[in-house]
């Protein structure tokens, strides 16, 4: 039998360990204070932040790391401060011990409402 998907942002931070946990919990933060008007959702069965919406970005745990996914155009526009981290087209993944640091996340926050403003 499937497991049903969390159905609240609380509900999927209860079911993850206490260190991935507290991770994920700064990143939430973070991303609140860059994007206030956001609105948190689950989104394909992970965390995510809505605005006007559209998918704005989302974050999660996984069995040895942690992921934020502010999409494709803000990894690119910010390659170099990412160089420390594992990165794909739309993921930035990093270990509960070494966070990103909450300015870049503001910073890959803001560009993705930039790049949503623009269009």
């Amino acid at each position: 039998m499937m497991k049903s998907p969390p159905r609240t942002v609380n509900e999927y931070l209860s079911k993850v360990g206490r260190e991935q946990r507290a991770g994920l919990e700064k990143l939430r933060r973070t991303i609140r204070s860059a994007a206030p008007k956001a609105e948190e959702c689950i989104s394909y069965g992970i965390p995510a932040f809505r605005m006007n919406g559209k998918l704005l970005v989302a974050y999660g745990a996984a069995a040895k790391h942690l992921a934020f996914y502010p999409g494709a155009w803000p990894i690119a526009a910010h390659r170099a401060e990412l160089k420390g981290f594992s990165t794909s087209k739309g993921t930035i993944r990093f270990q509960p011990e070494k966070p990103i640091p909450a300015a870049l996340i503001r910073g890959l926050v803001r560009a993705r409402i930039a790049q949503y403003s623009a269009k």
